[in-house]
């Protein structure tokens, strides 16, 4: 087993706390302010072996960064999406790539569920009543339009965590269909072989789609339509899925009812034109943000560089780079 103390681990961004003080004690540790390779030496690049990376999408591990250090062997990423890391060049240049996918399924899923409730249920705007004192002053809340009842769930993206929230669906007794590239083995859900053939057979669009070139803006003026005017749609994987103008679009002039957001394109820059709409539910990326779900998170980045460098063979390797992890 290896002296992880002489292995150089470098953190180019802001990590967090609970992982960079595991890694702080298992290793040589170098910090920077951003990912720029010119703010270390060559000697100090020659010695860096992983890095321990968070997701930023204005930090991105490009190819040129994972080129800069010769030595290096694995990036271990925080969060369960990593299109931050071209984990593609990094499996070609034999660098494993890992995330933390499962820790925070059920927690993020959860989060699902309570955004799509406030959104169709508006009780953010509920409480805003009760709290300005409007309860007394002016009487009960208005009865919303939304409901769940009766409504039929689309999912794109499903999953682990689009499983777990169609089991939370399922208990609210809705029916479940979903969009996927793939049909997915062992579920027995309505399989649609496009998103926009998802949206026209249901009336509420859950996305729990990851980032990249495959799904950019997949959420379209095109998709918005066929979910139609009773529609709702939320989103809870990745900002850049949504073509965020033709949802405000779409918002305002009624094509659809109304959205739920936990993610945006350009975070944590909101666009002004989904801030002004009263039947948009916004929330600031919090999907997972519960001290007990980021505590795990944290752990399962540190303990993929001492798996890797303790026993060869890293924890959750993505599937880019799962070649390069030895089994067992």
């Amino acid at each position: 087993m290896a002296d992880t103390q002489d292995i150089t681990v470098l953190i180019p961004v802001k990590l967090h706390p609970h992982a960079q003080e595991r890694i702080n004690g298992s290793f040589k540790v170098l910090t920077c302010e951003r990912p720029d390779a010119s703010l270390l030496t060559e000697e100090e690049r020659a010695q860096v072996r992983a890095l321990a990376v968070s997701t930023v999408a204005s930090y991105p591990i490009d190819a040129a960064y994972i080129d800069a250090f010769p030595n290096l062997e694995i990036i271990s990423s925080f969060g369960v999406g990593y299109n931050h890391v071209d984990a593609v060049h990094a499996g070609k240049k034999g660098v494993v790539v890992t995330n933390t996918p499962d820790v925070l399924t059920e927690e993020v899923a959860d989060t699902a569920l309570g955004l799509l409730l406030n959104t169709v249920r508006e009780l953010p705007k509920a409480e805003a009543w009760l709290r300005e004192g409007k309860w007394k002053s002016v009487g009960d809340y208005p009865l919303t339009r939304g409901t769940l009842r009766g409504r039929k769930v689309g999912i794109f993206g499903l999953g682990r965590i689009g499983q777990a929230i169609a089991r939370r669906l399922e208990a609210f007794g809705l029916p479940i269909s979903y969009y996927n590239r793939r049909p997915v083995e062992g579920v027995n859900y309505t399989y649609y072989p496009s998103l926009v053939e998802l949206a026209a057979a249901v009336d509420t669009l859950v996305s729990i789609a990851p980032g990249g070139a495959s799904t950019d803006k997949a959420v379209n003026a095109e998709v918005l339509a066929a979910l139609g005017s009773d529609g709702v749609f939320v989103n809870i994987g990745r900002g850049s899925t949504v073509d965020e103008q033709a949802l405000a679009k779409a918002l305002e002039e009624g094509t659809i009812m109304a959205a739920g957001l936990d993610v945006f394109a350009d975070e944590p820059n909101v666009p002004e034109s989904l801030l002004k709409l009263e039947n948009a539910s916004l929330l600031p990326h919090v999907g997972s943000g519960t001290i007990h779900t980021r505590q795990a998170m944290a752990d399962l980045v540190a303990d993929n560089l001492l798996a890797w460098f303790g026993k060869g063979s890293a924890i959750t390797p993505t599937p880019e780079t799962e070649h390069l992890n030895p089994k067992g």
